[in-house]
This record gives structure tokens, C-alpha cells and sequence, in this order.
């Protein structure tokens, strides 16, 4: 086809830049104003939304008419397909109906999304109580290991008697480099005697004390050069013949009200001394300086053991 018009009847027979040729202006060609093509009568296909009518056939004004002066079209091409309603057609003037729902925005009246805003305060909530809750454990854990340090550090009154596990060892007097005194050295009473027959004393040369089972028998230890006053443990080194035994515990000529537990802890049978070979501890208070300690056979004691040792250790042990 040539530029110009071709008696169009529909917008894609129209050519937009006829005017820019020479048949195009003598066909009456134009440049376009007002947003319609540049033939006469061309397509204006500009429109406001909602100007547009359907149904309503529209037929393009013929050359040199007055605007607005358009005879009604009976069908043809402005006719709209049965199938089709434009949206702006709907009662309300197209707009989107009370059930229509918006995603995504901002907020503003256009529908809500999934509110990750209250995820996100729980999700920080949840975190907030679990490090709570370890910070409690924590603390509570803390404080039970307080506790436990507390009780442990309390100790008995003085000359509070212990009941240690049994042991043949004096290894906690030489760690403390605190008196040690064997059987031979003590200071014997009451008819009490040495003797090296049973074997198993820890003492120099196998000695212990022997006829310790009458009363008024008793061993006394003269302790000098104790570095400070204060508290200390006094070990004594015995056996008994698978029977408890016990005895009288006096300090700086001051009786203690705890007797001097010599139990059967080794578990030895009935009459059997050498398998009898233990210790036990006895809480008492020193001065500095020179003490004495003296360990009898008093009347109610039951006293049927040998002694072979003596020793010292700063302050109130436990075991």
C-alpha cells in the first residue's frame, strides 16, 4: 500500500508519518496533535481509562464534520466480542471488588502478608528464655559448689574424734614436716612395755607398746618446737585383735571429752594383731611451742591394743 489514505477503516491500515510524504499531504496528511495519527479521521487512540465504551459502536465522523456529531455505528469493528467485559465495565467503575486481595506492600489498606514481625519477637523470645535459663543453671551450679567448699571447710570442735579409713601410712606428718615419735620414745606408764614380737609396726625396728590393756597404762609424748598455735590432728599408730578398742585422750594436762577411737578398722579376725594394723586421728588445739599429749587407759576404756606411733598434722584433716 501507499502512503496516504486508503479509505482505512481499522488503526493498522493507518501509516503515523504520512504526513512526512508528498502523496501523504495531498491526501490531506497532518502532523499529528492531541495524540491521533496524521490522516484525517484516523484513529485517536488515546484514551482516559474508563472513556472507552463497548457496546455502543462508535463510527469515526466523516471528513469536515463538526466534532461530536458521530452517527451511532451499527456493529462493525468498535462492536466488543460477546465473551469479553472490560474491567472498567463493572458496577463501581472497575475497581477491585470487597473479596480481591493484595500481596506484598507495606501495609496501607492493601492486604497483610505473613506477619514476620511477631515470628521474629517470638523467635528472639525463645533465645532470651533458653540463655536465661543457663545463666540460672549456671549460677545454681555455682552456689552449690560454694556449699560444698563451705561444709568442707567447717570442721569439728576441738578434740572431736574421727573415724579414718584404716591405713598404715604416716606419709601426711613428713608432707607437713611435723613431729613424728616412735613406740621406743615415748614415755611409757602404768606398767606399759615395748616389745618387737607381732609384726607389722611401722615403728624403728618393728617396736610398739604392749600391756596398754589395764587401766592407769599410758604413753605420754612431750612435742616441742610446734611452729604456731592453733589447730592440729594427732595421729596414733595401733592394732587391735579383731575386737574395737578405745582410750583416753589428754592434752596439756587438759582431758578431752572424745575418746581415742581405736576401732577395728583393718578388719582383722579375732586374736590376730599382725593383720590389726591401722591409725587413728583425734582434733586437738596446740600451743606454740612445747606441748604434752597424753594417751591412757582410763576406767570404762576398753584398751586391748598396741601402740607404735605418734604424729602430728596441720590442722583438722578429714580422712
Amino acid at each position: 500500500m501507499t502512503s496516504g489514505n486508503n479509505e482505512a477503516t481499522t488503526p493498522e491500515d493507518d501509516d503515523p508519518f504520512g504526513y512526512l510524504y508528498a502523496d501523504g499531504q495531498a491526501n490531506g496528511a497532518q502532523p499529528p496533535s492531541g495524540g491521533g495519527y496524521g490522516y484525517p479521521n484516523s484513529v485517536n487512540r488515546v484514551r482516559a481509562v474508563g472513556q472507552r465504551q463497548y457496546g455502543q459502536g462508535q463510527q469515526q465522523a466523516p471528513a469536515g464534520a463538526p466534532p461530536g456529531q458521530v452517527p451511532p455505528q451499527q456493529g462493525g469493528y468498535a462492536q466488543p466480542n460477546a465473551h469479553y467485559a472490560a474491567p472498567e465495565t463493572f458496577p463501581g467503575g472497575g475497581g477491585p471488588t470487597t473479596q480481591q486481595q493484595s500481596y506484598g506492600g507495606n501495609g496501607g489498606g492493601r492486604g497483610q502478608g505473613p506477619n514476620t514481625k511477631g515470628l521474629l519477637i517470638g523467635a528472639i523470645a525463645v533465645v532470651a528464655a533458653v540463655v536465661i535459663g543457663i545463666g540460672v543453671a549456671m549460677m545454681n551450679g555455682s552456689g552449690d559448689d560454694n556449699a560444698s567448699d563451705n561444709e568442707a571447710s567447717s570442721g569439728p570442735t576441738t578434740s572431736q574424734s574421727s573415724e579414718p579409713s584404716p591405713s598404715n601410712s604416716n606419709s601426711a606428718a613428713s608432707e607437713e614436716d611435723l613431729p613424728t615419735i616412735d613406740a621406743k620414745a615415748l614415755l611409757l606408764g602404768g606398767g606399759s612395755t615395748t616389745a618387737s614380737d607381732v609384726k607389722g609396726a611401722k615403728a624403728d625396728g618393728g617396736f610398739y607398746v604392749t600391756g596398754f590393756n589395764k587401766v592407769g597404762a599410758s604413753v605420754t609424748w612431750t612435742v616441742k618446737n610446734i611452729p604456731e598455735g592453733g589447730k592440729y590432728s594427732v595421729y596414733v599408730g595401733y592394732s587391735v585383735p579383731g575386737k574395737d578398742a578405745n582410750a583416753t585422750l589428754t592434752v596439756n594436762d587438759k582431758v578431752s571429752t572424745s575418746p581415742v577411737d581405736l576401732k577395728n578398722y583393718a578388719g582383722a579376725g579375732e586374736g590376730d594383731y599382725e593383720k590389726g594394723w591401722t591409725r587413728t586421728y583425734n582434733y586437738v588445739e596446740l600451743n606454740k611451742g612445747t606441748n604434752t599429749i597424753k594417751v591412757s587407759c582410763e576406767q570404762g576404756n576398753q584398751c586391748d591394743a598396741l601402740l607404735d606411733q605418734m604424729w602430728l598434722v596441720k590442722g583438722w584433716v578429714k580422712s
